[in-house]
């Protein structure tokens, strides 16, 4: 993946604390701030799509409709 470097404006405080940082520990918070920028600007899937994905994903891992009726009557 591609990086590119970006400047925003945090508190004193988040700033020392970063700064502070081990490189491991850097790396760490600039992959979470770039997924979560990301999240924050793209736009909203619908929910019918979310959960079609969730639905294939559950298949494809070997969930069938026998099994979740199951699951769900255990609750």
């Amino acid at each position: 993946m591609e990086t590119q470097e970006i400047t925003i404006r945090v508190d004193a405080e988040t700033a020392r604390a970063y700064e502070a940082a081990s490189p491991e520990e850097r790396r760490k918070l600039d992959l979470l701030i770039s997924l979560h920028l990301r999240q924050l600007t793209e736009p909203p899937r619908p929910l019918k799509q979310v959960m079609q994905e969730i639905s294939e994903k559950a298949r494809a891992r070997g969930l069938t409709e026998e099994k979740l009726k199951e699951l769900l009557r255990d609750l």
